[in-house]
């Protein structure tokens, strides 16, 4: 997949893994995973809980932490300036704590977290965070870095950014934590922005404010946004492409329309079957996906969703696991409906 005007993608994500190692067993909370992420575009990772969204974040940040770790794959992140020439580093290799990737961590990619109130520190000024970060990432001296925070609180839309600056996180509603987070995040221009479920515990007139927000400075700084989100109505406002994860597997990908009116895989049929609609019967009960998702130590065998798939291939789909191949020009899926074991 290329990115708006043949170009390639600003992120290439293949066959990632990432592993937990613990007493009880490993965990294969990201176990193949592969995607581009186009530029200047925004791409929504969707997926029930569990299926190892925020830890493919994680890894592309190589903040996995221990006893997790990437056994597989490639992170590649390009630098050049779009004009479609190859080059680039692969994220995966790089030590997690070595100065190269310190630099691209906050510089190059920024990451909203999915809880403001427990990432920044409680015992430390809003301002003072902001202001770290800055420092860290450009020369400058402490009252130029407090300018350009204040600057920032201003840019998301906090009232009174100097005052602000000096207060604690626990100060703020939920609303302006996530503002003043997603300003930590964009404080030294990142080209590729994570926003792990940047909405999540704010009543629905913050939602809105934040994810305009995020479109409004999306289109001013020309970011390519990595949006995490288990609501598909977040997904269908906002991006341009989708993966769905299931498992820790890429099961299908492709531009947000496909998605949502021509669905391949049983598994994002199910996940748009069970959105409730305005246009439903009264009283009537939401259909939902049948059984739940295996617990981590006990995996199936063959495609990880065969248990629960209503278009399950005895001899089939429990023997062998599928990958993931185009069906057209611009989606993908992984499963033994469109191409044959």
């Amino acid at each position: 997949m290329t990115s708006e005007g043949g170009a390639a993608p600003i992120l290439s994500v293949r066959d990632l893994k990432t592993h937990f190692f613990q007493d009880e067993g490993t965990v294969r909370a990201v176990d193949g995973a592969s995607f581009d992420v186009p530029r200047r575009k925004t791409l929504g990772i969707v997926g029930e809980s569990g299926c190892g969204k925020s830890v493919t974040a994680r890894s592309i940040l190589r903040i996995v932490e221990r006893p997790g770790r990437i056994v597989g794959g490639s992170i590649l992140l390009r630098r050049d300036a779009g004009n479609g020439q190859a080059g680039g580093v692969d994220l995966a290799g790089l030590d997690p704590a070595g100065y190269e990737m310190r630099q691209i961590r906050g510089g190059d990619i920024g990451l909203i977290f999915q809880e403001p109130m427990t990432s920044f520190s409680p015992v430390h000024t809003v301002g003072n965070q902001i202001i770290e970060t800055i420092q860290l990432h450009q020369n400058v001296s402490v009252e130029a870095a407090r300018l350009k925070a204040t600057e920032m609180l201003h840019l998301v839309g906090i009232p009174k950014p100097e005052r602000r600056l000096d207060e604690y996180a626990f100060q703020l509603s939920g609303g302006l934590r996530q503002r003043a987070m997603i300003a930590m995040a964009l404080s030294c221009g990142p080209r590729i922005l994570i926003a792990d479920e940047p909405t999540t515990a704010l009543d629905v007139t913050t939602q809105a404010q934040i994810l305009d927000l995020l479109r409004h400075l999306q289109d001013r700084e020309g970011m390519t946004i990595i949006l995490i989100t288990h609501n598909l109505g977040v997904v269908a406002e906002m991006c341009d492409e989708v993966v769905v994860m299931y498992l820790g597997r890429v099961v299908e990908q492709g531009p947000v329309d496909a998605i949502f009116h021509a669905p391949k895989h049983p598994y994002t049929k199910a996940l748009l079957r069970s959105i409730p609609s305005i246009q439903a019967t009264v009283r009537t009960e939401l259909p939902t996906i049948a059984g739940s998702i295996p617990h981590p130590y006990n995996r199936p065998s063959g495609c990880p969703f065969h248990p629960r798939c209503p278009d399950f291939m005895p001899g089939t789909c429990d023997r062998s696991e599928p990958s993931l191949r185009p069906v057209d020009d611009n989606q993908g899926v992984s499963c033994f409906l469109y191409h044959p074991a």
